[in-house]
């Protein structure tokens, strides 16, 4: 999934944020992987200062911060890390792709349920639905029970 394009990184249709208010680091990842990993920075590491964003209005930060409240360090900043691929390259589209689906869900909010009541019609079948059931119940009474 393509989700940073025109240096821009999308988050919704009308959430958009911009790269410039992204930053990274690299270094080496752990784990397994010999001489490769021991050698190269492909782990990535992406930094998003919360509070200093101009693209979020301060309804989506509260949002961000009350949701994402276990990422979010005292100064206000969302850390991700990304080691699972082996390029540097894979591992930031990575760090990236998570990095917008986890905005994406701290950012949505469910509609507001409308009461309703059930029509006319509605409680009209339930009504025959009930009748027709009572009347089924009732025919497996002491009809033919002269078995003795």
């Amino acid at each position: 999934m393509n989700i940073h394009r025109h240096g821009h990184c999308t988050i919704t249709p009308s959430v958009s944020i911009p790269l410039s208010e992204l930053s990274f680091t690299f270094s080496r990842s752990s784990g397994s992987g010999g001489q490769h990993v021991n050698k190269v920075n492909s782990r990535v590491t992406l930094w998003f200062d919360v509070a200093a964003s101009g693209s979020l209005t301060p309804d989506q930060k509260q949002l961000i911060r009350q949701r994402l409240a276990g990422r979010i360090n005292k100064q206000g900043v969302l850390r991700l890390d990304a080691d699972r691929r082996r390029s540097q390259g894979a591992n930031r589209e990575d760090v990236l792709n998570r990095f917008a689906s986890l905005l994406r869900d701290a950012l949505h909010v469910d509609k507001a349920r409308r009461k309703t009541k059930p029509s006319r019609s509605a409680k009209k079948r339930r009504l025959q639905a009930k009748k027709h059931r009572s009347r089924l119940k009732k025919q497996r009474g002491k009809k033919g029970f002269s078995e003795e």
